[in-house]
């Protein structure tokens, strides 16, 4: 167990039941004595040539309060000074940007404020997009500003499907019987690297499911689920059938030339990616389509994943509602987003925290991936967007949970196990694991 984890088990063991009973943390806005604008310190790690201009345009459009950017080295140094700094009681900034780090685990560690008061008032005036708001709370309590994911959809290689007249696939089904008859041409349909789970954990979600949940103060695990075996079926039934490749991803040049080749075709994707696959591809530029993402056969509505990171407030910021207020102009506002926009790579960030991204989404579709049909792109995005839900609960020891199963994916891939076993194990292995840290474990 590393420090961090040990700090998270620790900090969960002690404290989960006062954490989620609503425990929050940070100075009190109503006693702030201090003259002139409320200064808010923002950590982030992003370049000064992105946050420089949000910083700017804020501090130009509000007198009250101030945003002040300190660069931050990376995602690990930031989460390390931040501990430090809410450790001594001094030095604890007022909005920190996201290390791959989950509400629920940060706010058993006691470095998030709950922050709910001064976000309830924008969730009710409809501000967020409904998908963004499970992954910044705990136990109906915020304990960061909510952020929305970015869309989830699929993009395919029309001109290998035209070429050997397969229909484009709209179910998990149709994936599979596309992929059988792409087989017999040498190509495969989809792409599982062998280190990287994701594929799983995204079908999942998208099935509506999660592997943790909170039930008052303990934790209930269920790797066996409807909505898990369901995503579990199809992976298995494109492994039993040789039908996707495992190329792996630490070797992206080797990767993406692969891609670029033809014989891959289909390829699960967000907004981000698109940019830098139009750089990258050379072959195949001009023959990709937007797809909506498959569905499961059985699905009674469009659903797509749209698991989101919350910015955070950390406990001990001596001015939560200015805080919050800051975080949210910069991730809602017409003038926010605006703000945000990259003159390097000439794009936004995705505004998914908003309930309607749509004028922004015209800027985030490259002129050349898909060639004639760049349109379809739009109509993609926006079902994507409206499909989002977010059911997925994150435990206090998925760090470790994540680097067991992909280790059992691993063996899935390579046929020395089944889907099914792997998940058993994981069940077993995230039980036992919670009980070694003594945290309450249900499952």
């Amino acid at each position: 167990m590393n420090r961090k984890q040990g700090r998270v088990a620790t900090a969960t063991a002690v404290a989960l039941s006062v954490v989620l009973a609503g425990c929050g943390g940070g100075g009190d806005d109503a006693d702030a004595k201090d003259k002139g604008p409320v200064t808010i310190e923002m950590w982030s790690w992003r370049e000064n040539r992105v946050v420089d201009p949000i910083v700017k345009k804020f501090n130009a459009t509000h007198d009250d309060i101030k945003l002040k950017f300190v660069k931050q080295a990376d995602n690990t140094s930031a989460a390390a000074n931040l501990r430090n700094a809410v450790a001594a009681g001094k030095g604890v900034p007022c909005l920190v940007q996201n290390w791959d780090a989950e509400a629920p685990s940060v706010a058993a560690e006691g470095l998030a404020a709950d922050v709910t008061e001064y976000i309830e008032p924008y969730v009710e005036k409809g501000v967020f997009n409904e998908s963004a708001l499970a992954s910044a709370q705990v136990n109906g309590k915020y304990y960061g500003i909510p952020s929305g994911a970015e869309p989830s959809f699929m993009i395919v290689n029309k001109a290998v499907y035209d070429k050997y007249g397969v229909a484009v696939p709209k179910t998990w089904d149709e994936v599979i019987a596309a992929g059988k008859e792409l087989k017999k041409h040498g190509v495969y349909i989809m792409n599982m690297a062998g280190e990287d789970p994701s594929t799983l954990v995204g079908l999942v979600q998208q099935a509506g499911g999660t592997w943790y949940k909170i039930n008052g103060d303990s934790w209930q695990v269920d790797f066996l689920s409807p909505e898990s075996l369901k995503a579990a079926d199809v992976v298995q039934r494109l492994v039993d059938n040789n039908l996707v490749a495992n190329q792996t991803y630490m070797d992206k040049p080797a990767l993406i030339n692969y891609f670029d080749s033809g014989k891959m075709v289909s390829l699960m994707t967000q907004v981000w990616q698109l940019g830098s696959l139009e750089i990258d591809y050379k072959k195949s530029l001009g023959d990709w389509e937007p797809i909506d993402l498959p569905q499961f056969s059985d699905a009674t509505r469009f659903a797509t994943m749209a698991h989101g990171k919350p910015e955070f407030v950390p406990k001990g910021c001596a001015h939560l509602k200015e805080a919050v207020e800051a975080g949210i102009w910069k991730s809602t506002t017409k003038a926010g987003i605006d703000a945000s926009y990259d003159s390097k790579t000439k794009s936004y960030p995705w505004p998914g925290t908003i309930a309607d991204p749509s004028p922004w989404i015209d800027s985030a579709v490259p002129d050349k991936l898909f060639g004639p049909r760049k349109s379809e792109a739009k109509g993609v995005i926006q079902k994507a967007v409206e499909g989002g839900q977010d059911t997925w609960v994150v435990g206090p020891n998925y760090t470790g949970v994540f680097a067991e199963l992909q280790d059992q994916w691993a063996k899935v891939a390579a046929k020395k196990i089944t889907m099914r076993e792997a998940l058993e194990h994981m069940q077993e292995f995230t039980v036992d694991d919670l009980k070694s840290k003594n945290i309450n474990v249900e499952g």
